[in-house]
């Protein structure tokens, strides 16, 4: 039986990044269905890190608390720690803390969590709703689609009873992985930027582990032990479960069955259950474009990154913040032509960074020696693992743990819909720390207890008016003649008007910022029209003063 059915924007995948596409569409009235093949069962869990910016946009959607609540436990060490083998030498740990006792976060309201996939899908998929006849259609499968001047035509499949549906939808959404079907079916090439890498992922239980380490548990296990075993063991809930990555780099090791591996890797004699045994292929991808048409990629459809440093998820939760607002801009009718050509322009480049940072943190892991009597209980021993410890100390690692300029420093100055500052140095822009330069996220400060600058963003623009003026009518005459949504919200809290840097600044319905000023612009016309992607160029930079 074939029916014919009708929506506003088809996601393709119902992982970590479909879904928070599919959050970014609801929260801005946007009518879509999102399909997905599987039926969401995760065996083999493969994300548990989300990064502080991916947490202010769950924050939005109104899932942080229910992440952030989802079961790893609140005095769970953090730490990451470089061992010859788990509970054998330590060569060095990086101090974290645990989620109960770590420091209050100066720069963002929602610091990094864990949670992973396995818990994560669930949560979401609850959150948005899962039933035959919803938005979200679990075991539906895309068979193809075309696409033409006014939308997409797609043929998708109701695996459980095989029905078929023709779905009509004004744009599509790839969310399908990274060897996306769709992307292929687009002629979109998404060439390797490096050397492809191929590895084992052991996911192993381990119930009484965390008790037998006592005081030398971490969340994250760097191994020294051969050059298959140099790779992160992760506690993945911080009770018994565990993944360990196995390189396949021509050592004979690297094959051995997995229970042996993950007793190789055990210092102590400990229960274990192997759970799954996966190979996999890290091919680093950015694609050459992200649009093609009605049809988008988002998420490891566009991009590929080393999960070193967990920047991938991330990356691609922010590309659906950063594309649900230009296609909302245009079903509502108020986009300017070039609106949604500035998904690519935007993200591509905070691809190609994240995947060069992730690509030196792993380089820097692959590089390192493991001299052979590292593990050995002698004076030789000792005194190699001294030398690589200092190494480790001063070799920055803590960079792959802590990297704020990558998850909140990215910054779109160079877009057609953001009005530049010409009185920005180039020494400025080299600056990552959270500022209002034009392009930059806008920066947390408490506005009062329990809310932030953040929480004043997400519907339409919002103009911050730090001056106190009442002479703004121009600027919302402009904006409302346009039918570019915007709020004027008066802020005289001393920590926001620091924090923000001029007395009036233009923020995005994502939260980037898109003009700021020291007095009200001259023609405020232009920067509206600049902004939703009407006009190419900015002229006028007087007024930017």
């Amino acid at each position: 039986m074939t029916s014919f059915q009708q929506t506003d924007v088809l996601i393709v995948g119902g992982g970590p990044i479909g879904m928070a596409m599919a959050l970014e569409l609801r929260s801005r009235g946007v009518d879509f269905v999102l399909v997905e093949a599987g039926d969401g069962a995760v065996s083999h869990p493969r994300v548990s890190s989300i990064g502080p910016r991916s947490m202010e946009l769950f924050r939005r959607w109104g899932v942080a608390d229910r992440i952030r609540d989802s079961g790893w436990p609140g005095d769970h060490p953090l730490d990451c720690v470089w061992v010859t083998r788990i509970g054998g030498h330590e060569l060095f740990r990086l101090p974290r803390h645990t989620m109960d006792t770590r420091p209050m976060f100066r720069h963002t309201p929602e610091p990094d969590a864990v949670c992973p996939q396995h818990w994560l899908g669930p949560l979401l998929r609850e959150e948005l709703g899962v039933h035959p006849d919803g938005p979200i259609r679990m075991r539906t499968e895309l068979e193809g689609f075309e696409q033409d001047e006014s939308g997409v035509t797609a043929r998708i499949t109701d695996l459980v009873p095989g029905e078929s549906v023709t779905l009509r939808a004004r744009y599509l959404v790839a969310c399908d992985g990274a060897s996306s079907p769709i992307r292929k079916s687009c002629g979109i090439s998404a060439p390797a930027r490096h050397k492809t890498q191929v590895f084992r992922n052991i996911l192993f239980r381990a119930p009484r582990l965390r008790e037998e380490l006592g005081e030398r548990n971490a969340g994250f296990y760097y191994l020294m032990l051969s050059s298959a075993l140099r790779f992160p063991v992760r506690a993945l809930d911080g009770r018994e479960l565990y993944r360990l990555t196995v390189g396949l780099q021509g050592d004979p090791e690297s094959l051995a069955d997995p229970e042996t591996l993950v007793r190789r890797a055990i210092a102590v004699d400990t229960p274990l259950e192997v759970l799954s045994d996966s190979e996999w292929h890290l091919v680093h991808r950015v694609a050459d474009d992200f649009r093609n048409g009605r049809v988008f990629l988002v998420g490891d459809s566009a991009h590929t990154l080393s999960p070193s440093g967990g920047f991938g998820m991330n990356t691609g939760i922010c590309g659906a913040a950063d594309l649900g607002w230009k296609l909302a801009a245009q079903l509502a009718g108020w986009a300017g032509p070039g609106l949604l050509d500035t998904y690519t322009t935007e993200r591509q480049p905070v691809a190609f960074e994240g995947l060069e940072e992730a690509n030196r943190n792993l380089v820097r892991a692959m590089k390192r020696q493991v001299p052979e009597e590292l593990d050995d209980d002698t004076s030789a021993g000792e005194q190699a693992r001294r030398g690589i410890g200092e190494q480790l100390a001063r070799g920055g690692v803590a960079r792959e743990f802590d990297a704020p300029e990558i998850h909140l420093g990215f910054s779109y100055a160079d877009s057609p819909v953001v009005v530049p500052d010409p009185t920005v140095s180039p020494e400025e822009r080299l600056d990552r720390r959270p500022n209002t330069r034009p392009g930059s996220r806008a920066p947390h400060a408490w506005v009062e207890p329990g809310v932030s600058t953040l929480d004043l963003f997400g519907d339409g623009f919002v103009l911050l008016n730090c001056a106190g003026s009442d002479e703004l009518a121009p600027f919302e005459r402009a904006f409302a003649e346009r039918g570019v949504p915007l709020t004027v919200v008066a802020c005289d809290v001393p920590e926001v008007v620091k924090a923000y840097e001029r007395p009036y600044v233009l923020v995005r319905p994502d939260g980037h910022v898109a003009w700021r000023g020291s007095e009200p612009p001259g023609d405020p016309g232009v920067i509206a029209d600049r902004v939703r992607g009407a006009i190419p160029s900015f002229s006028g930079t007087e007024d930017n003063a």
